[in-house]
């Protein structure tokens, strides 16, 4: 490609909506414009990478055993009426209606539309297993699309779908996805962990996320150093606490806490350690008629260490607690603990209520909880002396840094990511509702076992500038660079033997069949390197006329400090070893 031919359109600023590095240099590299709220035109720089990334994604799933289809971004609202998520889905869903006021949505995902697929065409067990998948444009319509492509409204994902004939087939089918990812994944070039993720309501342990590695990322990353322990923070666990509990120290002694209502308040007031301080979270649980209308209640206290965070996810595993939970209402609380929040505990409860301790508190002697009155807090308290065991004892908390790992094997440590691949079995969740089966080999029909599996294409390059970038711009891995090497002639429109030179090397390389721009637009020294290292092409030849009369180019790498000179004869097959290395 000759960069006079091509659309390059950089910026020298990035727009002042541009909160993160990805969506500034994308946009100041002219690779993505903004053309509405979370909506933007793929320009031919961007486009490049977006191709390169789809095009390692086709072929490991097409080596993997997956088939390639496309399925409509418009999608008839039966289908997913079917499945009951055209209600329950959310404003996320955009529902839209044709002439004839018939209802549609524009696709976020199509578990829907194959599970129809599969339902017509998969009549037998002899056609499975099968995996189908296409790479498409999707639309979730965000409360607050940000971010650039990190968080669009419109975006290209490729999503597969799996269909097996026994649960035994449809774990092995997650096998061959998960490391056709591992494969996807290290051709990219990018630093990035697989972590086990929560199942969700679907249960089961087969759910990984694929997290490039970045500073910026929103997701908190949970691993273990020493071994191959990973998750993300809703799964995340540390080994259980050891027994036994301490006997009691100190006597329960209600102690004044003026205007201390926080955990770390108490603590520093009473010069003791946040760790023997405990939080009194107050939750409920609600029963409904038919009608949907709430008969009775249930109030819950679950009861952390003071520097510890509730994880949403493990709550709602616990008994009880598995059918949803709310926060409990300020009536609630006031009818059981008799206070406001701030001062709430476990001690002297004006009616009975559920407590959950966290497994570390249920460990724990001589603590520090809420009196149940304003500025007072209760110190030495202890189970079984001062109030009953729990009702129950849970994880109910985020890991932190250094909690021990549960496979023993060392320490926690905790990076962030950016979620850019997730694979998850799905079991008979959606053939059940849609009454998608196959005759098996006894000939009777029996519902699929499916899998999911989705990459963020267009996620892929914002997560890969997040992770690869300095003050000059983007840093690409040779695998998804818009282009892997340009050749900068400079004063070639005054240099016959630079011209000829450039031209050269430029064909030499076409003929290598790497993917090469020539900069022919007569810029500026300055001008044309400071866009492409804002763009980020990795390699850089620089051929000019005092190099040419000693019979030397320039090469570069993007995260060279410095250039290297290399003889003009032998920059071709240079540059060639630099690709291969």
């Amino acid at each position: 490609m000759k960069a006079s031919q091509f659309l390059i359109t950089t910026l020298k600023e990035a727009p002042a909506d541009a909160e993160v590095v990805s969506h500034q240099l994308m946009t100041r590299a002219g690779m993505i414009r903004k053309l509405g709220a979370g909506i933007y035109n793929y320009m031919p720089m961007g486009l490049r990478v977006i191709q390169k990334v789809e095009a390692i994604v086709r072929e490991e799933m097409n080596r993997a055993g997956a088939v390639e289809m496309t399925m409509p971004v418009v999608q008839p609202a039966e289908l997913w009426q079917e499945t009951g998520r055209f209600e329950k889905m959310g404003p996320e869903l955009l529902r839209i209606q044709d002439r004839h006021e018939r209802d549609y949505v524009i696709q976020p995902t199509s578990e829907e539309v194959v599970t129809d697929v599969a339902r017509q065409e998969l009549r037998s067990y002899k056609q499975l297993p099968k995996n189908l998948y296409q790479i498409q444009t999707k639309f979730r319509d965000e409360r607050r699309p940000r971010f650039g492509l990190m968080r669009g409204r419109e975006f290209i994902m490729k999503d597969a779908y799996s269909f097996d004939r026994d649960e035994a087939g449809a774990k092995a089918s997650y096998q061959v996805m998960a490391a056709a990812y591992r494969r996807i994944f290290d051709r990219f070039g990018l630093k990035y962990r697989a972590v086990a993720a929560d199942s969700g309501a679907i249960g089961g342990d087969l759910s990984e996320e694929f997290q490039v590695i970045a500073a910026t990322g929103e997701d908190a990353i949970v691993y273990c150093p020493a071994s191959d322990y990973a998750a993300n923070m809703e799964k995340a666990e540390a080994l259980a606490p050891a027994g036994p509990r301490p006997a009691p120290a100190n006597p329960m002694v209600k102690t004044p806490t003026p205007g201390k209502s926080t955990c770390a308040d108490v603590a520093e007031y009473l010069g003791v350690p946040l760790a023997t301080t405990i939080k009194s979270l107050v939750l409920a649980t609600d029963e409904l008629n038919e009608a949907g209308e709430v008969v009775k209640s249930q109030v819950w206290l679950l009861l952390l260490r003071g520097d510890h965070d509730m994880n949403e996810v493990k709550v709602g595993k616990v008994p009880g607690l598995d059918k949803g939970f709310r926060f409990a209402s300020i009536p609630e609380i006031d009818a059981h603990f008799g206070c406001k929040p701030g001062y709430l505990g476990p001690v002297g409860l004006k009616k009975p209520l559920k407590i959950v301790a966290d497994r570390e508190v249920a460990v724990m002697a001589d603590w520090i909880c809420g009196s149940n009155e304003p500025d007072f807090h209760t110190t030495g308290v202890n189970w079984g002396r001062d109030l009953p065991e729990p009702d129950l004892v849970a994880d109910l908390r985020n890991v932190v840094e250094g909690d021990p790992s549960p496979d023993g094997k060392g320490p926690l440590a905790i990076e962030r990511g950016i979620e850019v691949g997730h694979v998850f079995y799905l079991g008979t969740k959606y053939s059940k509702a849609m009454n998608a089966t196959f005759l098996d080999t006894d000939g009777k029909p029996k519902h699929f076992e499916m899998g999911c599996y989705g990459i963020g294409i267009t996620r892929l390059p914002a997560a890969a500038i997040e992770q690869n970038h300095d003050e000059r711009g983007i840093v690409w891995p040779d695998a998804i660079a818009p282009f892997t090497v340009v050749v900068c002639p400079v004063g070639a429109d005054r240099s016959e033997a630079v011209k000829a030179a450039a031209d050269e090397l430029y064909a030499g390389l076409l003929a290598a069949g790497v993917d090469v721009i020539i900069d022919d637009r007569g810029e500026r020294p300055g001008a044309m390197f400071a866009d492409w290292e804002l763009i980020g092409v990795p390699h850089r030849v620089t051929i000019g006329d005092r190099g040419l009369k000693e019979g030397m180019v320039e090469y570069q790498h993007r995260r060279d400090a410095a250039a290297t000179k290399v003889p003009a004869t032998e920059a071709l097959a240079f540059v060639k070893g630099r690709l291969s290395a």
